[in-house]
């Protein structure tokens, strides 16, 4: 069941097969507040998720746990986010294991981090590196937030294994003199910067993934890479795009159809797979 200190995410259906979330972190004296009206949190805690609830207005909110994905797009942000199609694609371009240690520059809003710090487990680790104080501190809020609501309606604790880095990447290079790091994620606006600090720590073969919002950008890393002649190969550069789509009700003998929805999502991004090589010698 629910219980107070957790988060909660409402759903009620909208027109045009819209459905409206509304994140919230239940205390007994609160109240959700939505465009279909009041829900007071202590009719949600105690009961088990996937319960219909009505509000004060008579509309329906179905109620359950939020997942991960779910989170980081509701959550608070400062930084424009790295969206979970694209964290997704990066974290198979990097190929993580639980237990392995992995850089990520340019903390944001935290999401990369939650996503990192789950896939490398309890005996792996995250370096998160952010240059400003207000990404830095809103990253690790929403991290410990995550955190600790997940302990609350679950088992298992999720792990503390991000360490959140107030710091210029360009300036770090004495404190990774003594890690191996088993991949890289760099989302910054001038990756190119942070190439020569983090890949002598970067161990041989390792990926370093670089999340980019136009491919001007890219061609900027690619020449920089062969300018500086760092030891990286261009191993891929994709575009992550979704397309949703509606199931729509047409006959009896064809119940739904599924077709392209009206609106689509119009973010998209440029995911860039370098792979460390040791270069031939003279």
């Amino acid at each position: 069941p629910f219980r107070a200190g957790e988060l909660a995410l409402a759903e009620m259906p909208r027109k045009n097969n819209w459905t409206l979330k509304v994140l919230c972190r239940l205390a007994s004296e609160a109240v959700l507040s939505s465009p279909g009206g009041l829900l007071p949190h202590r009719d949600i805690i105690g009961q088990l998720p996937g319960q219909m609830l009505r509000t004060s207005a008579g509309k329906r909110l179905l109620l359950r746990r939020p997942s991960l994905d779910e989170y980081v797009l509701l959550m608070p942000r400062g930084a424009t986010i790295a969206y979970p199609k694209d964290i997704s694609a990066l974290l198979t371009m990097m190929d993580i294991h639980p237990g392995d240690t992995v850089l990520e520059t340019g903390s944001g809003s935290g999401a990369m981090s939650l996503f990192l710090s789950r896939a490398v487990g309890p005996k792996g680790r995250v370096l998160s590196y952010e240059i400003r104080e207000d990404h830095h501190n809103l990253a690790k809020k929403n991290y410990r937030h995550w955190r600790s609501a997940w302990e609350i309606g679950h088992t298992d604790e999720w792990p503390d294994n991000v360490e959140f880095i107030l710091k210029d990447i360009s300036t770090a290079a004495a404190d990774l003199k003594s890690v191996t790091l088993d991949a890289v994620v760099l989302d910054m606006l001038d990756p190119q910067c942070a190439l020569p600090v983090v890949h002598p720590s970067l161990k041989q073969g390792g990926v370093c993934a670089v999340y980019l919002a136009n491919i001007t950008q890219v061609i900027d890393l690619l020449d920089r890479i062969r300018s500086c002649k760092l030891p990286f190969l261009c191993e891929r550069i994709i575009e992550v795009t979704h397309r949703s789509c509606d199931a729509a009700e047409t006959n009896h003998s064809v119940p739904y159809i599924a077709r392209p929805s009206h609106w689509q999502e119009a973010h998209s991004a440029f995911l860039t797979k370098l792979r460390k090589f040791r270069p031939l010698l003279s």
